[in-house]
């Protein structure tokens, strides 16, 4: 088993521009664990039976319209997360964009239905779904 990789990043507070944060400058960054990506493959690769008309080959295709649904597969791609850890916005669209075409829909999605929430300085976390044990 691979050790998790960790980079940290900056991230502007009001425009969202991200840069490598070198080592030693000392600010307030906040790190991010690389590797969702090599989750979220296997997220949606089987997704439950209500679902599998939205997506195709482990990515959404299409929002569903009914809420009961687009929160079922809200709740699955809110999974990618873990509950507890912070995130920067670029984290969160890097982990979104593998999932969906419309990835600041998708986000919007997850926090308007309470799934993860934000700071106004885009910090995200985990705030709803259920929790993997």
């Amino acid at each position: 088993m691979r050790a998790p990789q960790v980079v940290v990043v900056m991230c502007h507070p009001r425009n969202g521009t991200a840069w490598p944060h070198h080592a030693g400058h000392n600010s307030g960054a906040y790190a991010v664990r690389l590797g969702h990506t090599e989750y979220m493959g296997n997220l949606l690769a089987d997704p439950p039976e209500q679902l599998r008309a939205f997506v195709r080959d482990g990515r959404i295709a299409a929002m569903p319209a009914r809420r009961t649904r687009r929160r079922m597969l809200l709740e699955e791609v809110a999974r990618a997360f873990e509950p507890g850890r912070q995130y920067l916005e670029v984290a969160v669209d890097e982990v979104l964009k593998g999932v969906f075409d419309d990835h600041c829909a998708l986000r919007r999605y997850l926090v308007d239905e309470d799934f993860m929430s934000r700071t106004a300085d885009g910090l995200y976390w985990r705030s709803g779904g259920a929790a993997d044990a």
